[in-house]
């Protein structure tokens, strides 16, 4: 399932890049001997639909748990956290949306993990809309863009046009590509600052983060 701990940051030697991989795959939903389908999922990560009975499973399940993602790189928490899987169902049946925390000031940012966070599965964003919302394509996505990126997007446009058959539509496009030296100042910044709430914090979330079930 998507979370925090499964994306991973990989930078080839030498490429200037940093690319975003997502790690431990798991099933969405499984058969069981007795012929019941089981959903599989991290707890605070888990759509709403996925609390229903009969549980239903589908793509739109990922992008709630990406929004969650996002959702929790800003503001360092989740909208709903519960320990036990009774409680969490509790709270996320009697909810009909997230409320806009205050940690998030930007409207554009909120408009997208709205669309994502939608608790109608069938009204939830796609990753294809999602990429081309305003977050990622607008006039303030495109004054972010660094010197450094459209270089490297450059290059990666010529490498195709050289034959390199392992660019792709992302690779040229500024707006997503992340500097290696972007993540590196981050990274040392993060440690030279960590403090100790957020280590304890860390550490709930790995005892915390099994694996629920709930049996369709």
């Amino acid at each position: 399932d998507i979370k925090c701990s499964n994306i991973l940051l990989h930078s080839p030697p030498g490429s200037g890049i940093v690319y975003v991989k997502i790690s431990d795959f798991g099933l969405a939903k499984k058969e069981e001997e007795d012929g019941k389908t089981q959903f599989v999922g991290t707890l605070p990560h888990m759509a709403p639909e996925l609390f229903l009975e009969p549980a239903k499973s589908s793509q739109a399940v990922d992008i709630y748990a990406l929004g969650i993602t996002f959702y929790r790189l800003v503001t360092h928490k989740y909208p709903v956290h519960e320990k036990k899987f009774k409680d969490q169902r509790q709270k996320i049946t009697h909810m009909t949306s997230i409320d806009r925390p205050e940690d998030i000031k930007d409207d554009v940012l909120w408009d997208l993990l709205t669309q994502m966070l939608n608790f109608d599965p069938g009204k939830r964003i796609t990753a294809e809309l999602a990429l081309k919302h305003e977050f990622f394509t607008g006039h303030k996505a495109n004054d972010d863009i660094s010197p450094q990126q459209r270089q490297l997007a450059e290059k990666a446009t010529q490498l195709e046009i050289n034959g390199d058959r392992s660019i792709n539509e992302y690779d040229k496009e500024p707006t997503f590509i992340v500097e290696e030296l972007v993540i590196k100042k981050f990274l040392l910044r993060d440690i030279k600052h960590r403090q100790q709430p957020l280590q304890i914090d860390e550490k709930e979330e790995e005892k915390e983060e099994e694996e629920f079930q709930t049996e369709k």
